[in-house]
């Protein structure tokens, strides 16, 4: 009688390891085009991540920079003060979206150009996402708008 305790034991704990390394495979699964890691400017220049990999870029439409082309596509360069990202984009952008100002694009790294498939910019005049901030803080140009 024990023995047979203890064997359903065993089977029981088997399949719910069994489950449990399915559903954690499966959540993986499901959110491998989920995660987008965030670079600033000067980390993409010192390690350019692969054409297939989608990531967000973060830091300041530099001065300038923008420049409308043809139809809806906008060209328009980034950075966090020590590094240059040219960036393109084919949409409507943000109303909030004009030079020094900070912005989060998501997209990929083609041949030194950043080809964003979405725009975020500043929802109002003091904010910025976490995230940039703390990249314009590493290279000094980070002024708090606060004072």
């Amino acid at each position: 009688m024990k023995s047979l305790k203890k064997q359903r034991r065993i089977q029981v704990i088997a399949v719910a390891v069994v489950a449990l390394s399915l559903s954690t495979a499966l959540i993986g699964y499901a959110m491998r085009d989920g995660i987008n890691f965030f670079r600033a400017p000067s980390q993409i220049v010192a390690e350019p991540p692969g054409p297939s990999e989608v990531f967000r870029i973060g830091g300041l439409v530099e001065e300038g920079s923008i420049v409308r082309g043809q139809g809806e596509t906008i060209r328009f360069s980034v950075t966090d003060g020590g590094a240059v990202v040219p960036v393109t984009y084919t949409g409507v952008l943000p109303d909030l979206f004009e030079e020094n100002q900070g912005m989060v694009g998501t997209g990929r790294y083609i041949d030194g150009v950043f080809e964003a498939h979405e725009i975020l910019a500043k929802h109002d005049e003091t904010y910025m996402p976490a995230e940039v901030v703390d990249a314009l803080k590493e290279q000094g140009v980070y002024q708090d708008p606060n004072g």
